[in-house]
Order: C-alpha cells, then sequence, then structure tokens
C-alpha cells in the first residue's frame, strides 16, 4: 500500500461515508466497551472514536487493512 495517496487526515464522517459508498452498514453501536463498526457480508470492521483534527493516515491504514480494502478501491 502507498500510504503517501491517502490523506494526512480524514474526518470520521468521511470515514464513514466512504465505507456506506463501498457497500457497508453501520455504524453499528458495539455492547459495552465495545467500539462502534461498520458491516459488510457479516463482517464486522471497527472504526475509530472521533479524533481531534481527524484520523491521521496511519490509523486509516490499518482501518483499511483490517477491512482488506486497497488504497486503490478507497480513493474516490
Amino acid at each position: 500500500m502507498d500510504v503517501s495517496k491517502l490523506p494526512k487526515q480524514t474526518s470520521r464522517k468521511d470515514l464513514i461515508k466512504r465505507f456506506k459508498q463501498l457497500g457497508y452498514s453501520g455504524p453499528h453501536r458495539g455492547t459495552g466497551k465495545h467500539p462502534e463498526f461498520m458491516m459488510k457480508d457479516g463482517q464486522p470492521v471497527k472504526i475509530p472514536n472521533e479524533h481531534r483534527g481527524g484520523i491521521g493516515e496511519v490509523l486509516l491504514k490499518r482501518v483499511l487493512a483490517n477491512a482488506g480494502i486497497s488504497i486503490e478501491d478507497w480513493l474516490p
């Protein structure tokens, strides 16, 4: 993955919007201390809580890797 193509910061709102464009549902609330997640084909993907200044490219890369989404598929 070429991290340099990713934006330096992504808002949580934009993260959720892009997941929905890729066919994910949610965000769904976790139970107790479990984080919110997006769901596609029965597979949950944890999404980060709101971050001051947005979600950095390193964290975004980890979220995408957990979801099995390439940077090329992520970028519009």
